[in-house]
C-alpha cells in the first residue's frame, strides 16, 4: 500500500484525522518531528478515534531519516507549488506521499529535491491558498489507491 508522509505537522486533529484515514487505507503513516503536540494529545486521539491501535505508524527525527527509511521507494512531494495535478501522475503501490506543515508547507529546501513530476499538488479555484492537510491528504490518498485498483478494499 501507500505511505502518508507529515512534514512536522502541527495541528493534531489533523494528524488525528489522518491516523483514521490511514487505518482505513491500509497506508503508513510517517511523522517527521519536530510535532507540533505530543501523541497523547486530547485533539489528537478525539480526531482519530479508536483507529490509532489498527494505524501503522513511524515517528522520524528528521526528514533525511524518513527518507532513508523509504529508500528505494517513489515518493511524491505535494504542495501549492506542485507543477502537476494529484491526477495526472501515474501511481503504483507502494508509493509514498510527503505534505508539509499546516502554516507553512514543504520547506524549499526539501521540495527542490523533487524532479518536478513528483512535485504534485491538488487544483484549486484561483486566489486559494490551501485545502486543509487532512482532507489534501485525502484527496490524494484515495485519487492513488483508486488507480491501482482500490487493492485490498472490500
Amino acid at each position: 500500500m501507500f505511505d502518508v508522509i507529515l512534514f512536522q505537522p502541527e495541528i493534531p486533529p489533523n494528524t488525528g484525522n489522518i491516523i483514521r484515514l490511514c487505518a482505513n487505507t491500509g497506508a503508513k503513516l510517517h511523522l517527521i518531528k519536530p510535532l507540533g503536540f505530543t501523541l497523547e494529545d486530547k485533539q489528537l486521539l478525539r480526531a482519530g478515534l479508536d483507529y490509532h491501535e489498527f494505524a501503522r505508524m513511524t515517528v522520524h527525527e528528521t526528514w533525511a531519516d524518513c527518507a532513508r527509511n523509504l529508500q528505494g521507494r517513489r515518493i511524491f512531494a505535494v504542495s501549492t507549488k506542485g507543477t502537476q495535478r494529484h491526477n495526472l501522475a501515474a501511481y503504483v503501490n507502494d508509493d509514498a506521499f510527503l505534505f508539509g506543515a499546516e502554516s507553512r508547507g514543504l520547506p524549499s529546501e526539501v521540495l527542490k529535491n523533487f524532479p518536478e513530476e513528483r512535485r504534485i499538488c491538488v487544483p484549486m479555484v484561483a486566489n486559494s491558498r490551501s485545502l486543509n492537510l487532512s482532507n489534501a491528504v485525502a484527496v490524494v490518498v484515495y485519487e492513488a489507491w483508486r488507480q491501482v485498483g482500490f487493492t485490498g478494499a472490500k
